[in-house]
């Protein structure tokens, strides 16, 4: 091979830290075909010496011959491959979601009767209800915080923006096994109705361009049709159980 196909990388290897973003320069830099001088930083001592030598903030650093191409993120843009805004807006956690909770349905209904019906489409809003709950619980300071920023009711009941990721939770998993539909109804459209609302209000209606709280208070999921699908979703689950 060439010395136009090896690249150094210096990258911090101690003993209670193995960058991950070394890791992750090395593997890209050999699945493109590249033999890799690999230099480990082993103490803080080396990592601080090695950045103030070159002048760089930050390790892991790559040089491919006597050009230095940078961290992780330059190497990526070095081989053309995209690098991801961490302020950008996306739908993917809703889609990785809804796309889970579509197949834990599918699955589920093969399973109990060996054949896919109306209950299918009910388990799958169901999960997806019990899905979107725990990534609300996950942390549900920063999920009412952002609910505040759309809520019609969380903004004149503070408090509702806590109590919500739980009604939605027990909802749906009274609504996967079919039970206490007394409780599980009412706050399916409940919570829905009033979701649906604030959604429409919001980005329809004030034109507000807001971040939706449903996969949690960290969400870069864009307030939207998709947020006003979800809320759309358990009021008509609510509706057909009533009806059914």
């Amino acid at each position: 091979m060439s010395d136009t196909r090896t690249a150094s990388l210096y990258r911090m290897v101690m003993p209670g830290h193995v960058c991950p973003y070394g890791l992750k320069s090395k593997d890209l830099l050999e699945r493109k075909g590249y033999a890799v001088d690999d230099h480990h930083l082993k103490t803080r001592h080396e990592t601080d010496a090695f950045r103030k030598r070159h002048g760089v903030k930050t390790t892991p650093q790559t040089f491919i011959g006597e050009r230095r191409i940078g961290g992780y993120d330059e190497l990526r843009r070095f081989f053309g491959k995209p690098v991801a805004d961490p302020q950008a807006t996306s739908y993917k956690p809703v889609i990785a979601i809804f796309a889970t909770c579509a197949l834990m349905a599918l699955m589920a209904a093969f399973v109990a009767t060996g054949q896919f019906s109306v209950r299918t489409a009910e388990w799958f809003i169901a999960f997806s209800m019990c899905a979107l709950a725990m990534q609300k619980l996950q942390d549900i300071e920063s999920f009412s915080t952002m609910f505040l920023n759309y809520d019609l009711l969380a903004r004149r009941w503070v408090r509702y923006g806590y109590l919500y990721p739980f009604a939605e939770g027990i909802a749906g998993v009274l609504m996967i096994g079919g039970v206490l539909n007394v409780l599980s109804i009412p706050l399916a459209l409940f919570i829905g109705t009033i979701g649906a609302l604030s959604v429409f209000k919001a980005v329809y209606i004030e034109r507000r361009e807001l971040k939706c709280a449903c996969v949690g208070g960290n969400s870069k999921v864009p307030l939207g049709f998709v947020s006003l699908t979800e809320n759309l979703m358990m009021v008509a689950m609510g509706l057909w159980m009533l009806a059914r």
